[in-house]
């Protein structure tokens, strides 16, 4: 395909995209955009740290609620660690929380608080890769960034009828991507392929029809569309076990610990646990008079499954925990907890407060 074709697509898609841009919290419209709205840089980067492994209708309310208390980087870098970590509970993988307040204040201290616009640079920002350094420079500054996620190899792999599977077609599609990519418009350019993707060229039942680029896509002429992007097997995925302690004190108070730094539920706060493996060793945090409850907490993480037995003790006032601390019942909250956490607390919230 010559470089005619290729920037006719490219104008095509955009004209597409002029008339059906997704609405997003974080998005400048393409009329604003031409108009001269410039995005907040600071708005990309949070989307971009959020959408990481989440889906965009999970991501909007966070959003929202993340710009609302902290509404720049700024105000982010000052924050208290705790209350980010709450905030984010919910949306998983809590290393990239971690990591979004260490580039909030690298940002501050080393940038004036101003995102860096080059490529390099953002790369050595904690928690962004090459993938949010394309989509932050593509997106906030209007670099021609090769931008590839899920939705972008997708489309690649069926407008060039590609059939290496994922993820040893990567390098290809991404060749296909950056030979698509305009110099005018290019963050529009990278949402609008995006958008295309979640809107269209979805993983089943594609709307070719109504595609902008229905005409040229050799995947549709070839009747292979719905067989692609093909993929590698995936291994199965290992179940792991563990044991959730959930102490309720006399006066209403839980007790709680904040997990280690590294590691899965890094610095979140949870019920202590044992180790999670394949025959976990009791570990109670407290001595109390432990009851089994019957139902398991069962949670799903990238690389395993994790079946969590609850054992539920009350204990007196003047209990001393080995481990974690008391959290008095008003300071208490459940949505505070990541996941894994609160599918435990939801098992036994009726019997804590039956006792």
């Amino acid at each position: 395909m010559g470089e005619t074709a290729l920037h006719d697509l490219s104008f095509a898609l955009l004209d597409w995209y002029d008339r059906h841009a997704r609405a997003m919290p974080w998005r400048v419209p393409p009329a604003d955009r031409k108009a001269g709205v410039a995005p907040d840089p600071y708005a990309i980067w949070l989307s971009e740290v959020m959408l990481q492994q989440t889906t965009v209708a999970a991501v909007r309310d966070y959003h929202r609620k993340f710009t609302a208390l902290w509404p720049s980087v700024r105000d982010l870098a000052a924050a208290d660690d705790a209350a980010v970590m709450a905030a984010w509970a919910g949306l998983g993988y809590y290393a990239r929380a971690r990591n979004l307040l260490k580039c909030a204040r690298v940002v501050v201290a080393e940038h004036g608080g101003t995102f860096p616009r080059n490529h390099a640079t953002l790369l050595t920002l904690p928690g962004i890769g090459p993938y949010t350094a394309a989509a932050i420079g593509a997106i906030a500054f209007d670099a021609p960034e090769t931008v590839v996620d899920g939705n972008v190899e997708r489309v690649m792999a069926r407008m060039f009828d590609i059939h290496t599977p994922l993820p040893a077609a990567k390098p290809e599609l991404t060749g296909r991507a950056r030979a698509l990519t305009p110099q005018h418009r290019a963050g529009d350019y990278a949402q609008a392929v995006m958008d295309l993707g979640a809107t269209i060229c979805t993983p089943r039942n594609p709307a070719c029809g109504i595609c902008p680029w229905h005409a040229p896509c050799a995947a549709r002429i070839a009747g292979t569309a719905t067989d692609l992007p093909r993929k590698t097997p995936k291994k199965k995925t290992p179940t792991r076990y563990g044991i959730a302690y959930v102490a309720r004190r006399a006066d209403g108070a839980v007790l709680l610990e904040t997990r280690p730094e590294s590691g899965l539920l890094g610095g979140m706060l949870g019920w202590p646990c044992s180790d999670w493996a394949d025959d976990p060793a009791p570990a109670p945090p407290i001595n109390a008079d432990w009851i089994a409850v019957e139902a398991q907490a069962r949670h799903t993480f990238t690389h395993f499954h994790l079946h969590l037995q609850i054992m539920l003790a009350q204990v007196p006032l003047d209990a001393q925990p080995d481990r974690g601390h008391f959290i008095a019942k008003q300071d208490f909250s459940p949505a505070a907890l990541p996941t894994a956490m609160r599918k435990v607390y939801d098992l036994v919230a009726d019997l804590m407060q039956s006792d």
